[in-house]
């Protein structure tokens, strides 16, 4: 047994003074681009998707995650019982409309009017359709938004979210709705511990 072991010990002290040496007088050659130029996160060697908007959500080659534009809104504009005129307190919520749309200059929308069940449908159609046009109105004369991009439609009380008859539930059926679609497609943005100072 000793004897195995001293020949073990002696294949190896041999075998390890054996080993060729290899000396870094000469730099290494670096065979991938490993810069981050836009600063996403990914080497550019892995990089497809070039020039990334900083503070988007990318996948593992540095390409932006991407949502489509689908959104429905419910506009918080309290109508009056039987009348479509729009307070101005309530222009600032049609002003997020309008910005979106001028964010996604290839989206439109879809301003929908709706009425509590007082009276006939056909009052209440032509209401809610008043009432939807005047949010149209707001966005084309106010915001600047091309009439074109716009569509407005009254369902009288055909769509109802509250049925107990209640004042409250009159008061919440007498809405208006804006559905921005499009093709146009939004970057995911990612949160990070800067996002509030920027």
């Amino acid at each position: 047994m000793k004897y195995l072991i001293l020949l073990l010990t002696m294949t190896l002290t041999v075998g390890c003074s054996m080993r060729d040496i290899v000396t870094a007088d000469s730099p290494t050659e670096q065979q991938f681009d490993l810069n981050d130029n836009d600063k996403d996160g990914v080497i550019v060697a892995r990089e497809r998707c070039l020039d990334t908007v900083i503070g988007a959500g990318i996948d593992n080659y540095g390409c932006p995650t991407i949502s489509e534009i689908n959104e429905r809104q419910e506009l918080e504009i309290l109508f009056e019982n039987d009348s479509d005129h729009i307070n101005t307190r309530f222009y600032q919520q049609i002003e997020e409309v309008a910005d979106l749309m001028k964010l996604y200059p290839n989206t439109v929308v879809t301003i929908e009017g709706h009425c509590s069940k007082t009276g006939t449908y056909e009052h209440n159609l032509t209401l809610s359709q008043a009432r939807a046009d005047n949010v149209v109105n707001v966005l084309v004369d106010t915001f600047n938004i091309d009439r074109s991009r716009l569509t407005a439609i009254g369902y009288s009380y055909d769509q109802p979210i509250d049925l107990s008859g209640t004042p409250e539930a009159n008061e919440a059926n007498r809405r208006v709705i804006a559905e921005v679609t499009g093709d146009d497609q939004r970057t995911d943005m990612k949160w990070h511990i800067y996002t509030v100072d920027q």
